[in-house]
């Protein structure tokens, strides 16, 4: 069995100047264009092995360890199914039969799980304000513990979610993005509307449409950000979206209404999210334990999104996007009027429609999960994967 393509796929992954060794990954923002383009290209590859049958198992043992602050299903599986892949044991710290129980601190913890790991993952976005400072502790603590000479390796720490950005999503969107329009390059000049739709729910985080703005726009995409007036995104993440759009040739518009964004639109991406302010003051609150003021926050909340109902993903809305027929995305779950709820996001019809394709879209994420961590432990990625055909071991008997 040939395996030309795959070697076409390494050879243009080992032309790109990555610079992510031995480095954590919290915001795509932190990181230049080349080091992105290598792990979409790497991510690729990978699948490409796998779809292949053959094995991508980049270690002899180890341990993957993820910490879970918030609920999941498709991160979570994806993390363990990106870990088992590339040959790394899984962990799950369960913080409430740890001995944080008992007061153990963060640099504590994050020194004990790091015995013998080589990647850590955590998600961490119920609060804006706490959990990206969260995750840059737990980084802390381990570089120090490294320097020290405590842990022999310093495993990375990737980002599966924070209250400023979901890496591992919206390079998982990009992928599906990639691989629907037939390239990266072909995203160049593609109109995506990336809304606020309507959720019976309040407090979801900022994290997905932040992390869409701030990486389409590095690759020249035309991004309209539309939600009703008082639903901001936090400020700095706005102003990076436009000067990315600024530096790589494409745009960074705002709309004030679903329809507006979703004219013309190749991609349209409804996803509800919570006002920044509202999720500062909810961390305060908490922080202070405000719980009746909490309450009443809650109420307020979700009285204000009930005045948007009509901002609802429908036929209607679709039928102005290109040709009626943009590509929809979600991250899952969404809110389907009629389905898990009275009224959400999206239309039956529309989700109905579109379901098989958001989870292709969720397909990646494994791909995207295994390329980090490939690139994060491996000084040359690209000598790596090919290591793996000589010769190639398939992943299972027939």
């Amino acid at each position: 069995m040939g395996h030309e393509h795959v070697h076409e796929q390494i050879t243009a992954l080992a032309a790109l100047d990555i610079d992510f060794w031995n480095r954590d990954f919290l915001l795509t923002w932190e990181h230049r264009e080349p080091t992105l383009r290598a792990v979409l290209l790497a991510a690729e590859t990978i699948e490409s092995l796998v779809r292949e049958g053959l094995s991508v198992r980049l270690f002899d043992g180890g341990l993957g360890v993820s910490i879970f602050r918030d609920k999941s299903t498709r991160t979570r599986y994806a993390f363990r199914a990106a870990c088992s892949l590339v040959g790394l044991a899984t962990e799950e710290l369960d913080e409430g039969t740890s001995q944080i129980a008992h007061g153990e601190t963060v640099r504590e913890t994050a020194a004990m799980v790091s015995f013998l790991t080589e990647v850590i993952g955590i998600r961490d976005d119920l609060f804006l304000g706490r959990g990206h400072a969260y995750q840059q502790e737990v980084a802390a603590a381990i570089e120090e513990s490294h320097r020290a000479g405590v842990l022999i390796e310093r495993p990375a720490v990737i980002n599966l979610q924070s209250d400023l950005d979901h890496p591992t999503q919206s390079l998982a969107d990009l992928r599906h993005l990639a691989a629907h329009f037939g390239s990266l390059e072909a995203l160049r000049g593609k109109k995506i509307a990336v809304t606020w739709a309507y959720s019976p729910s309040y407090g979801k985080p900022l994290s997905v449409p932040q992390g869409v703005i701030t990486l389409c726009t590095r690759f020249g995409m035309d991004v309209v950000l539309a939600h009703p007036e008082g639903y901001d995104l936090v400020d700095d993440t706005v102003s990076a979206a436009r000067r990315f759009a600024g530096e790589s040739g494409g745009s960074f518009t705002m709309a004030d209404s679903m329809p507006a964004a979703f004219a013309g639109a190749d991609i349209v991406y409804p996803k509800s999210w919570a006002p920044a302010w509202v999720m500062r003051e909810r961390t305060r609150l908490v922080e202070t334990g405000g719980r009746a003021a909490l309450d009443d926050l809650e109420r307020q909340a979700l009285a204000e999104n009930a005045r948007h109902r009509d901002w609802e993903c429908t036929a209607e809305t679709m039928r102005g996007t290109r040709q009626g027929a943009a590509l929809y995305l979600h991250c899952l779950p969404a809110d389907v009027t009629g389905v898990n709820c009275e009224s959400g996001e999206v239309s039956r019809e529309v989700f109905e429609r579109a379901r098989l394709d958001t989870y292709r879209q969720a397909s990646y994420k494994p791909f995207i999960i295994a390329a980090l961590i490939l690139a994060a432990r491996f000084r040359d990625p690209a000598a790596a994967l090919e290591h793996l055909l000589q010769p190639p071991r398939t992943r299972r008997r027939e």
